[in-house]
């Protein structure tokens, strides 16, 4: 798949989503709000965040406000082959300020796309993306062997937080980059996935075996909203917790792993 940039303003309205591939947004004019995975920060002009794939992320644009947005799916030429190494950027979320240099690529950026025809998304990214990676020295680490029973205790003991990749790597005693990277290489999961999938297992236990309201299952088990659940259900099991509520047998067919491409 290829890279897409596109300028567009943010809905003055809180919004939250995740999606398979990964995000940089770099505000141009006015202001706007992200959290991702428990991070949160302010984006103003020049400056901008790093949202891996399959990172939910909550946003709002505050006013008027114009943001430069890249698409960036994990087998893009810009992340892959020789450029492979790029893909580091993603290993956490981040806010970053652009120094001059990008400053001026950025001008010339903007002005690029504003071409009936511009140069292609991949260059474009590919020349942007290794010169922020690198202004933020993002470097491999040694591996390290993670305790993951100890996660999951420490997961069901607050399943009812809104648990972010940042909680689980204090937990470890590690940089939230180096903790995603070790566990991609024992798990063959992102954190967020794997957590996920323990969130998913509650919420199903939940519906299968008591009479809790929907917003109640959701609150337990650390999902924003009742349609966040809903929404995160639907992905995973392609039916919705009501009707896993009206059909308890359907579960019989839940005993996959969740989630695994995701």
């Amino acid at each position: 798949m290829t890279s897409a940039i596109r300028l567009t303003p943010l809905d003055n309205a809180v919004k939250h989503h995740d999606h398979d591939f990964h995000q940089i947004v770099i505000g141009l004019d006015g202001h706007a709000e992200f959290e991702i995975e428990g991070l949160g920060g302010c984006i103003a002009p020049l400056t901008g965040c790093i949202v891996p794939a399959n990172h939910v992320h909550y946003y709002e644009g505050i006013g008027a406000n114009r943001q430069l947005i890249f698409d960036l799916p994990d087998d893009a030429p810009s992340l892959s082959g020789p450029q492979r190494e790029l893909a580091r950027l993603f290993d956490a979320p981040r806010f970053f300020a652009l120094d001059e240099p990008l400053r001026v690529y950025l001008n010339f950026l903007v002005q690029e796309l504003s071409l009936p025809r511009h140069a292609q998304g991949d260059l474009l990214s590919a020349t942007f993306l290794g010169c922020l990676h690198s202004r933020l020295h993002v470097a491999p680490q040694p591996s390290h062997r993670l305790d993951l029973d100890a996660l999951d205790r420490f997961i069901q003991d607050n399943l009812a937080r809104r648990l972010s990749v940042a909680d689980l790597a204090s937990q470890a005693c590690l940089s939230e980059a180096h903790f995603s990277e070790c566990f991609r290489e024992q798990t063959g999961l992102t954190p967020y996935q794997y957590l996920l999938r323990q969130r998913l297992a509650a919420a199903r236990y939940w519906l299968t075996s008591s009479s809790l309201p929907l917003n109640e299952v959701a609150a337990r088990t650390g999902f924003a909203s009742q349609s966040a659940l809903s929404h995160a259900f639907r992905r995973a099991f392609d039916h919705s917790p009501s009707q896993l509520r009206r059909n308890p047998r359907l579960s019989l067919s839940q005993n996959a792993p969740l989630l695994d491409n995701q």
